[in-house]
């Protein structure tokens, strides 16, 4: 008696379709804690510094020391990530940097003096480093082309939440700095024990391990047997592609196109000044005529701007693409910075209206810079850079972010003191306006395709065609 093969149903294959998206989501969402710890640990300092200061006497030498070590730490974290994600695997350099993290949290709590405090804001940051190169690169290397982008972005949509728990524990918690630093500890464990239970990346572990390692993971995130075969294809060409590893091999012509794309957007991303506006933010709000509580509260609504812009972000940059997301919302940051340079030109502080017009420009440019380039910098690199050489690039372009955000901390109060409010706002414009130049000429638009076909288009010479 013959039988009629067994073929799924519609509502099957759905099902189907709808674990291996759970699966990706999960993925996305327990490797994004990493994002929460950056912002949570970056953004702390705010709201600690102060109660520091006063318990440890310190300082403006002290101040600056708890601050920027931090920062001095993830630039030595972003040198260290791509030795680790090559060798050790995506995963692992993620779990490391949970570990990083957890170490970090515990001796800010109980350090008994500035300089094991100071050494401890070197670790988060060291840690800071490491995942800020490690997750997106791990989540790229996971996901589909048509959605890569949005898991991606889940990770700065963590950042932004982490910078938002800062400023409310900042708030709630302000007379207890060592609360502060150890509430780190929970995102932290989380993060360790979640990435435990997660499978390493496919590509990773195709030229470390061979292609059954990789179809094994691919076969819990793709919905068929037919998807993971035609992805298990294109890597292995890809993987036969000759070409040298490590830092060296970025020097082969046909890979500059994307250096400069994604470096460019890593330094634009600092230098058109964001964190410069979410730091000084109260500052600013204070010459305009505003006391210390509504500046601060003010703050926190930088803070949720920034949020839901990402949140927006997220649903775009896989429907309208990365580029067009850039050239649509630069221009509006120009027009915000520069209607914040007009209010305080002549060095008047801002009256009556001019002081409104103050919080919309300075929440618009958070919308406008936030939801483009805030929203896109973590998901450059790990798209646009070859196989062979992903991590190191993405370490190059995440040192590139961390030295350039050093440079910008240390310098914004200095060239407000020679440029005044006026002039450096009308600098920052100008950086932004050159910034969408460099987007419309250099940046290729990457949505939809896959991680090798965009080699590809690199090797052929036709990456900057991409639109």
């Amino acid at each position: 008696m013959s039988r009629t093969p067994a073929t799924a149903s519609p509502s099957s294959a759905t099902g189907t379709d709808r674990s291996h998206g759970r699966s990706l989501v999960t993925i996305a969402l327990v490797s994004a804690l990493g994002g929460l710890l950056f912002g949570y640990d970056t953004g702390i300092i705010s709201g600690a510094l102060p109660t520091i200061a006063d318990d440890f006497g310190l300082a403006d030498a002290g101040k600056e020391l708890v601050t920027s070590a931090i920062l001095v730490g993830a630039i030595l974290g972003a040198c260290l990530s791509s030795r680790i994600a090559e060798r050790l695997g995506r995963r692992q350099a993620v779990i490391w940097a949970a570990a990083i993290f957890s170490t970090g949290a515990v001796l800010a709590a109980i350090a008994p003096e500035v300089w094991t405090l100071g050494i401890a804001r070197l670790i988060l940051g060291l840690a800071v480093g490491l995942a800020s190169q490690a997750v997106p690169l791990y989540v790229a290397e996971l996901a589909p082309p048509t959605r890569r982008g949005g898991l991606v972005v889940t990770f700065q949509l963590a950042i932004t939440l982490g910078i938002l728990a800062a400023y409310l524990s900042g708030y709630l918690l302000s007379e207890s700095w060592r609360w502060m630093f150890g509430l780190g500890l929970l995102p932290a464990v989380a993060l360790l024990i979640g990435m435990s239970a997660l499978p390493e990346s496919p590509r990773w572990l195709f030229t470390h391990r061979g292609p059954e390692a990789a179809r094994a993971v691919l076969a819990r995130v793709r919905p068929d047997s037919s998807a993971v075969e035609a992805e298990l294809g294109r890597l292995a060409e890809t993987a036969a592609e000759a070409g040298e590893r490590g830092l060296r091999a970025l020097r082969a012509r046909w890979m500059r196109p994307a250096l400069i794309a994604g470096i460019g957007l890593a330094v634009a991303s600092q230098v058109t000044g964001i964190n410069a506006i979410i730091y000084y933010a109260p500052t600013i709000l204070g010459d305009s005529g505003f006391g210390r509580s509504a500046a601060m509260l003010t703050t926190v609504g930088v803070g949720v701007v920034n949020f839901l812009m990402v949140a927006l972000g997220i649903w775009l940059v896989d429907r309208i693409g990365r580029r067009r997301l850039l050239l649509v919302l630069l221009p509006g940051a120009v027009v915000c910075l520069a209607a914040l340079a007009a209010v305080f030109m002549n060095g008047q502080t801002p009256q009556g209206g001019s002081r409104w017009i103050v919080v919309l420009g300075v929440l618009g440019y958070i919308a406008f810079n936030g939801g483009s380039l805030s929203v896109v910098v973590w998901l450059a690199g790990p798209e646009m850079f070859p196989l062979k050489v992903r991590a190191v690039a993405v370490g190059v372009s995440t040192f590139a972010v961390w030295f350039v955000d050093l440079i910008v901390s240390l310098t914004t109060l200095s060239l407000t003191s020679s440029l005044g409010v006026s002039g450096t706002f009308w600098l920052y414009a100008a950086i932004n306006a050159l910034a969408f130049l460099f987007v419309f000429r250099c940046v290729p638009e990457t949505r939809g395709r896959s991680l090798e076909d965009i080699e590809g288009a690199l090797r052929t010479g036709t990456f900057r065609a991409m639109r």
